[in-house]
């Protein structure tokens, strides 16, 4: 039976709480086995009998919503993708003008349709603030600044490609693959 990783968008902030025991409940109820979360941003592990990428995220997102009254959009990878999009933002050079200053990195992840591309893609590779660097690789977006994200005018110039997805520390992504990657 496959596992999958679900990265659940704008759960637990503004407003949109649900419960990781009562969301864990849920998708057990559905049909969903081992499932398991991590941290209250909603990152969550299970092993589905559906094998489309498509299926189980109409399902987790059919589930979700009905539970918790709110539209939950998840961004479904498999193992390997998660494992896949960790190495691609550890092989990222950092931004110039950074001083050797570790910075603050970031991964914004979509679903397959929703990854900027054309325009916003060339864009997003062709930026060049010192300090700030970004390139769209497979499914997500990684995001290098050297300080606060409250103050990268990256996140302030491309606001709308980055909607649609869901963002997270890479130090969040380094524990997910050290646990759920494939």
């Amino acid at each position: 039976m496959p596992t999958y990783i679900a990265l659940l968008r704008a759960v637990n902030v503004g407003g949109r709480f649900y419960k990781m025991a009562d969301l864990r409940d849920h998708l057990t109820e559905s049909g969903l086995e081992d499932v398991e979360t991590h941290i209250q941003s909603a990152n969550v592990r299970f092993r589905s009998p559906l094998r489309s990428v498509d299926k189980v995220e109409r399902h987790v997102e059919t589930v979700l919503g009905e539970h918790c009254g709110f539209d939950v959009p998840s961004i479904i990878l498999t193992p390997s993708e998660l494992r896949e999009t960790y190495r691609d933002a550890l092989a990222m050079p950092a931004p110039d003008g950074t001083d050797g200053q570790e910075g603050r990195r970031y991964v914004t992840f979509y679903k397959a349709a929703d990854v900027p591309t054309g325009d916003a893609a060339e864009q997003i590779a062709d930026w060049d603030r010192p300090g700030e660097r970004a390139a769209v690789m497979r499914r997500a977006v990684h995001i290098w600044i050297a300080g606060p994200m409250h103050d990268a005018a990256f996140f302030k110039t491309f606001k709308k490609p980055l909607a649609p997805g869901t963002n997270r520390d890479l130090k969040v992504v380094a524990v997910l693959d050290g646990k759920w990657g494939g």
